[in-house]
């Protein structure tokens, strides 16, 4: 028999690390399980910029705000070393976007700079429009903030084949020959990202991003961090960080290949002097998002069940919910997983040990009904 924990999290990306470090930091005895290792999907190829979300005010900017205030006051903390605080500048795509900073300016919740086109000329920056500077932003190294806040905590490679509820624990087991117990736990926590076949999980509408990243060695003096329809991130320690393209709905799994980082060169040089940008790595990987960008987070529906109890739920009716027993995810954070892992582990983990309620933003309930309605996989049922 393998070791018991409080919690087992199956998916080692920056979901799965905060979730860990949040648990265990409140007492927990945490597992953690990965197919390939830690960071080596879509948290490992992402520019892991942590920067605040411009818009008018709209739900998922408030949110995507609130999630950027703490993110980077954890990082500052936990492991600072990790974070580069460098600033990030939103630079307008063309002139018609430009107009509509003017229009986003009321709703930046967050500490920011107006910054010219003189001033953009002297950082060395290619753009002919006024453009905000938010200087508390930056970006973190990837891997290594996930491998520092899993320091502490049992990580182990395996690829889950299913997990078990028995009445009292989670069993979770790979396949071998013959079905093998990898572990036990009272609480399962599920980020896996794109991957989500341990659990009936169709309602909440996961979808795939493929993003490329390429890490460039260069002597160029950039201190300031950017994104346009792009990220290109300033000069740290000698590498300037370009991506990440993003790519929906892919559904295979390729290897990285220079071709699409040397495109990532190609189009910065149209904000930056990409003249000595040499290519030293390339990171490619899925990033798993939701229907409507806001994150999936807490107890899993429990599906079956509920057709089965409830079959009129397919025309309308709005019964109370039924979740499986400890159950829990943490996924769809799409290309802002920096930004948003941190605080939504935190409000995990008090869901999971205090008890409380997950935040209707991001409970997966606000999917389910809908599902149930307008999916063809229940069409039969109506």
């Amino acid at each position: 028999m393998r070791a018991s924990y409080d919690t087992i999290i199956i998916g080692a990306g920056i979901a799965g690390a905060a979730t860990a470090y949040a648990l265990a930091q409140k007492g927990q005895k945490v597992l953690v399980l990965d197919k390939k290792g830690i960071a080596s999907g879509g948290s490992g190829a992402a520019g892991a910029f942590v920067s605040p979300k411009i818009g008018k005010g709209s739900p998922l900017q408030t949110l995507t705000n609130e999630a950027f205030s703490f993110a980077k006051d954890f990082y500052l903390s936990a492991c600072p070393q990790l974070f580069h605080q460098t600033g990030v500048i939103r630079l307008p795509k063309d002139e018609e976007d430009a107009k509509k900073f003017s229009d986003y300016e009321a709703f930046n919740e967050n500490k920011y700079e107006n910054y010219s086109k003189a001033q953009l000329h002297s950082l060395g920056i290619k753009s002919e429009f006024k453009s905000f500077y938010f200087p508390e932003a930056g970006d973190c190294d990837a891997v290594e903030v996930c491998e520092f806040l899993l320091k502490d905590i049992d990580v182990v490679q395996i690829d889950v084949s299913s997990i078990e509820w028995d009445g009292e624990y989670w069993n979770v087991l790979r396949q071998a020959q013959e079905p093998v117990l990898e572990g036990r736990a009272t609480n399962i926590v599920l980020a896996t990202g794109y991957e989500s076949d341990l659990a009936d999980l169709r309602y909440m509408g996961i979808r795939s991003t493929w993003g490329t990243r390429g890490d460039f060695a260069s002597s160029l003096s950039l201190d300031v961090s950017m994104h346009q329809s792009m990220s290109v991130g300033a000069n740290v320690g000698g590498v300037i960080k370009l991506g990440a393209t993003h790519e929906k709905e892919v559904k295979e799994i390729v290897s990285c290949k220079e071709e699409q980082a040397l495109l990532l060169k190609e189009k910065a040089s149209s904000l930056i002097d990409s003249s000595d940008l040499e290519l030293q790595k390339v990171y490619c990987g899925m990033r798993a998002g939701s229907k409507d960008y806001f994150p999936l987070l807490g107890k899993v529906i429990d599906v079956s069940l509920m057709l089965e109890k409830y079959p009129t739920i397919v025309k309308g009716a709005k019964p109370a919910m039924t979740y499986i027993d400890n159950l829990f995810i943490c996924n769809g954070l799409g290309g802002r997983g920096f930004v948003f892992a941190p605080l939504m582990a935190k409000l995990l983990a008090e869901s999971i040990m205090d008890k409380k309620e997950v935040d209707v933003r991001m409970k997966t309930d606000r999917l389910f009904l809908k599902w149930c309605r307008k999916s063809p996989d229940l069409g039969h049922l109506r």
